[in-house]
């Protein structure tokens, strides 16, 4: 296995697994706010809307310790959840093709973008818009003091509140910026993600030759159904506390030694 080939699947590991884990922000009942990460570069719009307006009816937390058991099926709330659409994409191997530039920079347009995670080798950079062919970004590695800014009429007040700006924008070149990258959008209501809809359709899908994502209104067929989907989730995360309590168990006890 070349290099590049161990890179990308070490990333579409790390995607699904990271879906995984988001997927179960759904079961948390404090939260108001849906996160989806669109995989295989395709946004499901029905699915979305799905998601944004169901939520779990009940969840028996001591039956899916062990093993995803316990879930009750999804219940219409018949409310939209805002959404938070993440979209991971590669647009190329070791760099940027040319040929994503543009949709690349089609999305910042979008009022419902958010920006876009990515960065350079080793270094993560959050981008929040371009100017021609430069993407300006914040580094999140940048560290403040923490305080309380309150009116302002102090020194020190005025100082804190400084640092709640950037003295400049920092910029680089859309094709120096690392292939792996996840464009993202907010929508609070299902009229905005309706108008998102259209714009990836009309500025996104329909002018490119190579567009960023595709748009699909049903799950592709050879997809899985959202709600084993959902369980999926719950399973993994079942593995993963199953294999925590197992690492300290030297018991040979349910299992067959070979060798």
């Amino acid at each position: 296995m070349d290099q590049h080939t161990f890179l990308l699947a070490c990333e579409s590991s790390y995607i699904h697994v990271y879906a995984k884990g988001i997927k179960l922000a759904v079961y948390d009942e404090w939260s108001s706010v849906v996160i989806h990460v669109a995989l295989d570069n395709t946004v499901v719009i029905n699915e979305i809307k799905q998601l944004c307006r169901f939520k779990v009816l009940s969840v028996n937390p001591n039956s899916l310790h062990y093993r995803g058991e316990g879930l009750d099926l999804l219940g219409s709330s018949g409310e939209w959840k805002p959404l938070l659409l993440i979209v991971p994409l590669r647009l190329g191997l070791s760099d940027i093709n040319p040929v994503y530039v543009q949709g690349l920079k089609t999305c910042f347009t979008f009022k419902q973008s958010l920006g876009v995670i990515g960065g350079k080798p080793n270094h993560a950079l959050y981008f929040i818009g371009c100017v021609g062919n430069e993407a300006v970004y914040l580094d999140p590695h940048t560290t403040q003091l923490a305080g309380l800014v309150e009116d302002k009429e102090q020194e020190h007040e005025r100082t804190l509140d400084a640092t709640y700006h950037c003295q400049y924008a920092s910029r680089m070149h859309i094709l120096q910026m690392d292939p792996s990258v996840a464009v993202c959008f907010f929508c609070s209501t299902e009229e905005e993600f309706d108008v998102l809809c259209r714009l990836i359709q009309e500025r996104l899908v329909v002018p490119e030759k190579q567009p960023l994502f595709e748009l699909c209104n049903e799950r592709p067929q050879q997809w899985s159904p959202m709600q084993d989907s959902a369980e999926e989730a719950l399973g993994a995360t079942a593995c993963l506390s199953f294999e925590a309590d197992r690492q300290f168990d030297d018991s040979d006890e349910d299992f067959e030694l070979l060798g």
